[in-house]
């Protein structure tokens, strides 16, 4: 019998390109992974990976089986869910904190996806920085679950109780104004970038500290136009021509018109989003955060191209 576990490495091995990132992000060893793969090539008479001394390379087996297992899954969690249900004549109340932009761009579109009425989970929202989420953690009674991100790996502190679960990365991009005229796509050096405006956070935030520390990596020592922790009215300033700013992708699914997205090997930033949790998970929880995984996953929060340094 296939084990399902093995058909989500499956899946996080293809979408990370490697047993050691996939194991990075699952938690696991790359030799888990390895081992987990073998067995599920065993498991189904099928190779799935090419091996050689550095290297496994999926083979179309492994592609056309992990659209399958993406729909089994799926399958799978509904069923937990109605299981789950099951004598109950209301749903499960889900006490959730989430930043800003998550619940702006991502939460939406997992509320509306196929499916989710189905769960029985009803949600109860508070809409914080992660600090505040935390803070209700903390209490033991505010929330049940935390989401938050963390840029490098400083900035958030949570007790040792609490346990931590990752989601997905979301990397911050360099936006200019079109004004400027620059094009769109276009890859320039951190030293071309050095003599125009920028928009920053405000000094002192565990995010301004990170950024600050990669600029000055790359000898970038911005003149600041405008200090700003909101990244929609960072955006907008962009867009009309007054600096040029560092902007997450989940913030620029909305960007407006009049700005630029560049390519700039020498900034490699992203924030990791994580799930933070005081209670041991029940099945809500559970097909929840995978759901939001797979929305993170599925939006247009792509990979950044692998040359150059990337904190976080």
């Amino acid at each position: 019998m296939v084990n399902p576990i093995h058909l989500k490495t499956l899946l996080e091995v293809l979408r990370t390109g490697s047993f050691a990132a996939a194991a990075l992000r699952l938690g696991y060893t790359a030799s888990a992974v390895s081992q987990q793969m073998s067995a599920l090539e065993r498991d189904t008479g099928t190779q799935l990976f090419v091996r050689s001394a550095r290297t496994a390379s999926p083979t179309e087996a492994a592609v056309v089986m992990a659209r399958h297992a993406a729909k089994v899954l799926t399958d799978m969690d509904a069923l937990l869910a109605a299981a789950a249900r099951t004598g109950q004549d209301t749903g499960h109340e889900l006490r959730l904190g989430i930043f800003p932009s998550l619940a702006t761009f991502a939460l939406p579109e997992l509320l509306s996806s196929p499916g989710w009425q189905e769960l029985g989970i009803s949600l109860k929202l508070s809409v914080a920085e992660p600090a505040q989420t935390i803070q209700g953690l903390r209490t033991g009674g505010d929330l049940d679950v935390a989401l938050v991100y963390q840029v490098g790996q400083g900035g958030l502190a949570w007790p040792s109780t609490i346990s931590r679960q990752w989601l997905g990365d979301d990397n911050f991009r360099v936006v200019l104004p079109e004004s400027w005229g620059i094009r769109d796509g276009a890859e320039v050096t951190a030293e071309q970038l050095a003599g125009m405006p920028w928009i920053m956070h405000h000094p002192g935030t565990p995010d301004a500290l990170v950024i600050e520390r990669l600029f000055a990596s790359c000898s970038l020592h911005p003149r600041v136009s405008a200090w700003c922790d909101d990244f929609n009215a960072s955006l907008a300033m962009a867009a009309a021509g007054l600096g040029a700013a560092l902007v997450p992708e989940l913030a620029m699914l909305n960007r407006p018109a009049g700005t630029v997205v560049l390519d700039v090997p020498e900034i490699r930033l992203a924030r990791s989003i994580f799930a933070l949790l005081i209670h041991e998970q029940n099945v809500q929880v559970r097909l929840f955060l995978d759901r939001l995984a797979d929305v993170l996953g599925s939006r247009s929060i792509v990979p950044l191209p692998t040359s150059g340094s990337r904190d976080g």
